[in-house]
């Protein structure tokens, strides 16, 4: 039996990368799995590699800036399965426009902030909101957050994705907070650099280096060891485990800044 036998689970994000990879290791751990997503043929070709794997899923179209969306996506587990154990809030901001308008603090727009506001946070707020009701009725459950390491430290662009995951990390440890004693745990996993589509778009190979080279480990992660993570916090494994912003950066910010460059010195 898998480490989730009998949970129903929501990921939203899951047309591709750590979104697609959580909901395919969850299903693989027994989970009985929503598969949500913006792009709805995406979410439909991941239900059925779960289904033709011997799993149980279904494709559902989501935004999740949308409240009725949000509340049809969640009741979609509870009509089809009878409840809800584990929300997987990993939908975020990936559009090649939105993230390369997310710059210049003084030039950017209203409307740009709002809109990464609205997926990044809004979103992970109304999953919480439609789906808490129905985990309390079944005496509890596991909502696990994809934030960034981005939450904690500057940089020289992505202000407002930096904001909206240092939000959502202090609304995980709220959610935490309020219904632990009813059983409901929540929790943040922040990756660092994970070669996701998104990331390949985003990053030139230049940039991908630069950054392989200030993490610990011989590569940049992968979305199926995020997942690895999120599986377990979905998990009763981790039934002492909430409130927490979890690393999963391959040891990006455990070392000072000069780290890359005295690796180089050294050679």
């Amino acid at each position: 039996m898998g480490t989730l036998e009998g949970k129903i689970a929501v990921v939203t994000g899951a047309a591709s990368g750590i979104g697609r990879a959580s909901a395919i290791k969850m299903a693989s751990e027994g989970a009985r799995v929503v598969v949500a997503d913006r792009n709805g043929s995406g979410a439909g070709s991941v239900a059925d590699f779960i289904n033709e794997a011997g799993g149980f899923a279904v494709g559902v179209q989501a935004d999740v800036t949308s409240e009725d969306q949000v509340r049809r996506m969640i009741d979609t587990a509870v009509d089809k399965w009878g409840g809800l154990d584990v929300l997987h809030n990993n939908a975020g901001t990936t559009d090649v426009a939105d993230v390369g308008a997310d710059t210049d603090i003084t030039e950017m727009t209203i409307e740009l902030w709002d809109y990464i506001m609205a997926v990044n946070l809004r979103g992970p707020m109304l999953g919480c909101k439609h789906a808490i009701p129905h985990m309390l009725r079944r005496g509890g459950g596991s909502i696990v957050q994809t934030s960034s390491m981005s939450a904690f430290a500057g940089d020289l662009r992505y202000a407002a994705y930096g904001a909206s995951k240092g939000g959502l990390n202090s609304f995980t440890r709220y959610v935490a907070t309020m219904y632990g004693k009813q059983g409901i745990r929540a929790n943040a996993v922040c990756p660092g650099v994970v070669v996701t589509p998104a990331a390949r778009v985003h990053f030139d190979p230049v940039m991908l280096e630069l950054y392989e080279s200030h993490h610990l480990t011989p590569q940049l992660g992968a979305p199926e060891q995020v997942a690895e993570v999120v599986a377990f916090l979905a998990s009763d494994a981790a039934s002492y485990v909430t409130g927490q912003a979890i690393p999963v950066d391959g040891g990006l910010f455990s070392h000072l800044p000069t780290y890359a460059q005295m690796r180089t010195m050294g050679d």
